[in-house]
């Protein structure tokens, strides 16, 4: 394999620019992006998210001194010149972790084989980005096999995002009794479905059962979203309109005021109307939620750490330009009622909180170190991510030290014990494998 692979490499990461993005000084993403890649950003440009990891569609890119080969020859080396790292060599982390798969460790090459089973993001929301949805393993698989063009990867994307900034969501379906207060005060969805499925709506009770409970949602809201563009038009007209006039009055609930926004972002689309069926959730910086395959979501404003199994697969069906998948999305989803979990924090020492999904693929650990103070992550048998959000300090490993300050992304391999110290302060986040599966003594064989 050649040289001795270090504990810790740089990452060189990619930015995407979505119109739902924050733009420019705005963002967190460009302010992150620029101190990671040395490149000017554009102040009028929108700057939505901040990609680490290894997934084709927004590669990181393995940072190499000269004269450090870090298990590769200097022969395979991808020479990329200009910015911050133009006395470097790079290397796209993919490539990098198949030519040297033991910075995975045991437990994780066994379970997804030379691949990071997780994708790290910084996202900056200053608009409702899609109603959506990602896909569990066996129908990513054949989405990916029907339309590659469109499903990236055949990999599931379970996902959690954990609040910057107060940080504004559609999560999931809302439960019974606000759904027939929902029929009962939202007179254009009665119009645009029926009004035979609206009273199947408000005559349901909790000891019709699961089952019924979900056949009558999932009509109610296929019905909604396959409804012509002219209906809809003209129906989110009349409710913009009734809104309108009680915001005069100040009766508006937040769920209104929410509609109304939409409608000024994305006007005349089917996702204004169905945002009534949604949980409206408003998360507190530190605050984190989860979602798993087929659960429907929408991210409306603010920024959050996101973190989810390596995968790009989204089926949208409103709130976006994008293609929309509108009969699969309705087909795929679980269509389970009530908010979602806020995941508990878990204090490992007075400055690290864990957030633990119930994924195998990741986890999520937020370290606020105040001045002149230093803290420990114990060598764990996975990958590591972390990004430096705010501060500067020093990352030590076993013989080795590295300055660290905001922008800077660093992977971690598997086994390898990081003491972190700052004169100044410093606020970071580091992904990995989730504990929970590191400790079982079993691992499955990869598909």
């Amino acid at each position: 394999m050649g040289a001795e692979i270090p504990g810790v490499v740089k990452l060189k990461c990619s930015v995407k620019n979505y119109d739902w993005g924050k733009v420019g000084k705005e963002s967190a993403v460009a302010r992150l992006y620029a101190k990671n890649s040395g490149e000017e950003t554009d102040a009028d440009g929108p700057y939505a998210e901040f990609w680490m990891g290894s997934h084709e569609s927004g590669p990181s890119y393995v940072v190499v001194s000269e004269g450090v080969n870090a298990g590769l020859t200097n022969g395979e080396l991808e020479r990329e010149d200009g910015c911050k790292w133009k006395n470097y060599n790079l290397v796209s982390l993919k490539d990098w972790i198949e030519r040297n798969p033991s910075v995975l460790g045991d437990k994780a090459l066994k379970k997804w084989g030379p691949n990071l089973p997780f994708l790290f993001k910084v996202l900056s929301v200053a608009k409702a980005l899609s109603i959506q949805a990602h896909p569990d393993k066996d129908l990513a698989a054949v989405l990916h096999k029907q339309q590659p063009e469109v499903y990236k990867d055949d990999n599931h994307k379970p996902e959690m995002a954990l609040a910057l900034t107060e940080f504004e969501a559609l999560c999931g379906f809302v439960g019974l009794e606000e759904l027939k207060t929902v029929v009962h005060t939202v007179p254009e969805i009665i119009e645009v479905v029926g009004s035979s499925c609206a009273d199947q709506v408000l005559t349901l009770s909790e000891e019709d059962g699961e089952a019924k409970l979900k056949q009558v949602l999932r009509s109610l809201f296929t019905s909604l979203m396959s409804v012509s563009k002219t209906v809809i038009s003209d129906v989110i007209s009349k409710l913009i309109s009734r809104l309108n006039l009680k915001r005069e009055v100040r009766e508006l609930t937040e769920k209104e005021e929410l509609v109304l926004r939409l409608e000024k972002q994305y006007p005349g689309d089917v996702g204004i109307i169905a945002a009534f069926l949604f949980n409206y959730m408003k998360l507190n910086p530190g605050d984190a939620l989860y979602l798993g395959a087929n659960e429907p979501h929408a991210y409306i404003h603010g920024d959050c750490i996101e973190c989810m199994a390596t995968s790009d697969n989204v089926v949208r069906a409103g709130l976006t330009p994008k293609n929309r998948d509108v009969q699969t999305l309705c087909s795929m989803l679980t269509y389970k009622q009530g908010s979602p979990e806020i995941l508990p924090r878990v204090h490992l020492n007075p400055y690290t909180v864990k957030y633990l999904p119930p994924f195998d693929e990741f986890e999520v650990d937020r370290c606020d170190l105040p001045q002149e103070t230093s803290t420990a992550f114990p060598a764990v048998p996975g990958p590591s991510i972390f990004v430096v959000m705010a501060g500067e300090g020093t990352m030590r490993v076993p013989f080795f030290k590295q300055l660290i300050a905001e922008g800077d992304v660093l992977f971690v391999t598997a086994n390898t014990e990081i003491s972190i110290e700052t004169v100044s302060g410093l606020n970071l986040y580091r992904a990995g494998v989730n504990s929970r599966f590191l400790e079982k003594s079993g691992v499955s064989t990869p598909n």
